[in-house]
């Protein structure tokens, strides 16, 4: 009877062993932040003037864009003059956006602040919002983001990573 016990036990190691030794990005895991669910769209705000919406927990206040609860904190106001574009969509519109299309960084300019999705689709992030993004794990290669219009600033998208719940505004490249 224990031979088959150590028999079963040494088995199940030698299966478990090589999916355990996997490294984090490169397992396909789901979304960690907002309750383990990819939010929907941000709603338009209402007020042009509205600050941005702060998070209050007890005693901690959290003001980084961020989502959580399917509640988007910290957006910028509507009439921010950073998101001024001259020509909005000069080039093109990025129509694969919402929480049904998740997307993996195929490349990566970290001097420039930009990045590629597979098909050659790319994005510029917003000076303003590089420090919030800096440190986020740009090349890996799980599917770890979600794109969004951004309501209130034409011209404008939210790339929202999944695993950390905080987005930052992206201005499309084209291919």
């Amino acid at each position: 009877m224990s031979f088959r016990f150590a028999i079963s036990t040494a088995l199940a190691l030698c299966i478990a062993v090589p999916l355990l030794a996997q490294r984090p990005e490169e397992r396909h895991e789901g979304p960690r932040a907002n309750q383990g669910h990819i939010p929907q769209a941000p709603p338009p705000r209402r007020e042009s003037n509205a600050k941005p919406e702060i998070e209050k927990h007890d005693s901690r206040v959290n003001s980084m864009p961020h989502v959580n609860n399917d509640h988007w904190y910290g957006h910028d106001k509507p009439n921010d003059r950073r998101y001024v574009v001259a020509h909005p969509f000069e080039h093109g519109h990025f129509e694969h956006v919402g929480p049904s299309n998740r997307y993996r960084i195929e490349r990566f300019d970290r001097d420039r602040h930009r990045f590629w999705f597979p098909g050659g689709f790319g994005f510029e992030i917003a000076s303003w919002d590089w420090a919030l993004a800096a440190d986020w794990c740009w090349d890996c290669s799980a599917e770890d983001f979600c794109i969004y219009d951004d309501p209130d600033h034409v011209g404008w998208y939210l790339l929202y990573n999944i695993h950390t719940g905080a987005y930052i505004h992206v201005q499309y490249i084209g291919t």
